[in-house]
Parts: structure tokens; sequence; C-alpha cells
């Protein structure tokens, strides 16, 4: 009888505890609310990844575009880099004029046999050195523009060799104003301005001039602009 008491106790006993609950705490996250929440994230019209696919469906990729763009840019690099390379060009032969001037300088033919043979030793190992530079930017040319340019080169090269820097300053003007007198009209053909509006000029050379490249009239002008500044310096030494 005692025990059926104590049974009857215990059962109450576990009546009156308080049941404890049996859903979840709604306010604590869990692992695994975080990856549903993840994953509904992702799947949902607001995620970034939704509008880049439907972007990619709605305007596929266009490999033609993408190429072009990326060949635009070479054609830049590789337009500044011709031009400095012909900047490389013109500094060459700026050097190379500058030693045939000092050649046929009149104060070198008046010096010593000797001086004058060590300052000629001197300018021929400059020149080794400065052969050793190759440079080679290739002008497309026909063969009357290859024409009319050895006749230009030829003219300036007698320029230089003459020795008196007076009368090689008014050859050199000469031709500076015929690099002057030529302009280009709207059709971008060449043309002449008036003989008075630039002073007189070498009808020769500006024949052969007018032949030329438009590339190679811009360096014959900047070529005779720098032969000119040297040339003033020496008239005005002399």
């Amino acid at each position: 009888m005692l025990e059926n008491l104590l049974g009857i106790f215990r059962k109450r006993r576990r009546c009156d505890e308080p049941q404890l609950s049996t859903q979840p705490n709604m306010s604590y996250d869990t692992d695994n609310d975080e990856d549903e929440d993840d994953e509904k994230y992702a799947h949902s019209p607001e995620w970034p990844g939704a509008y880049i696919s439907n972007l990619q469906i709605d305007r596929p990729f266009n490999a033609n575009e993408r190429f072009v763009t990326i060949l635009d840019q070479l054609d830049m690099r590789v337009e500044k880099f011709r031009k400095d390379a012909l900047n490389l060009q013109e500094k060459k032969d700026y050097l190379l004029m500058s030693m045939d001037l000092i050649k046929s300088n009149e104060l070198l033919q008046n010096m010593s046999e000797g001086e004058r043979e060590e300052i000629i030793l001197y300018i021929q190992r400059v020149s080794s050195r400065l052969a050793t530079v190759e440079l080679n930017v290739r002008t497309v040319r026909d063969a009357s523009q290859e024409d009319s340019l050895s006749q230009i080169n030829a003219l300036i090269d007698i320029m230089i060799k003459m020795g008196d820097p007076v009368i090689g300053r008014q050859r050199c003007q000469l031709y500076l104003n015929a690099c002057c007198s030529s302009t280009m009209d709207p059709n971008g053909r060449m043309g002449t301005v008036h003989e008075a509006d630039v002073g007189p000029i070498d009808k020769k050379f500006e024949s052969a001039l007018l032949g030329c490249t438009l590339d190679d009239q811009k360096n014959i002008k900047k070529r005779l602009q720098a032969l000119m500044g040297y040339l003033n310096k020496q008239t005005v030494t002399n």
C-alpha cells in the first residue's frame, strides 16, 4: 500500500512541473536558418547575379566589339610608338647634319694640318658610334615621291657643304620659304601661296618638295629649321 501511495505522489509531481516548450526560439538564428536565407536571397529577383544573368540573356556577349575595342587601343599605342621613333630619327639626322657642318666649317680649314687631322679623326669616331644606332620608320612612297625626296636631300647636302655660313643661310632661307609656301586645300590637295607672302623661294626646291609625301614635307621643314638655327649662330659668331 505504501508503494501505491509513492507511485501516486510521483505522478502528481510530474504533472505539477512546468512543461518545456517544444517550439524553437524564433529570435535565435541558427545555421540552418542562415543557409535558407542565403539561398532565398540568391534566387530572388533583387540579387545582382540575377540581374547580370538576365542582362546576358537580353544582350549576349559580343566578341567582335571586344576585339575592336582592344585593337583600337593597340592602334593608338602603335601610332604613338611610331611618332616616338620618328622623333628619334630626327635627332639622329640632326646629329649627322651637325657633324657635316663641322667638317665643312671654315675655321677647321684654317687650322694646322695636325690639328685638323685630329679633329677629323674625332668626328669619325663619333660618327661610327652614331652609326651603331639604326632607326627605320618606313614611309610609304611611290617611285615619283622617292625621286623627289632624293632631289631634296641632294640640294640640302650641297647647301651644307658650301662652307660659307652666310651663303648657306641665304640658301636655307629660300628653301624654308618654299616649305612655308606649301598649303593644303580643304580637299587635301597641295597648293602654293603667292611668293610675295612668304618671300623669295627656290623654284627647283619647291618643285621637288611638292612631289614629296606630306610626312616627308613636314620632316624636311623641321630639318631646315634646325639647320637655320645652327647657321644663324655661325653667322653671328663670325
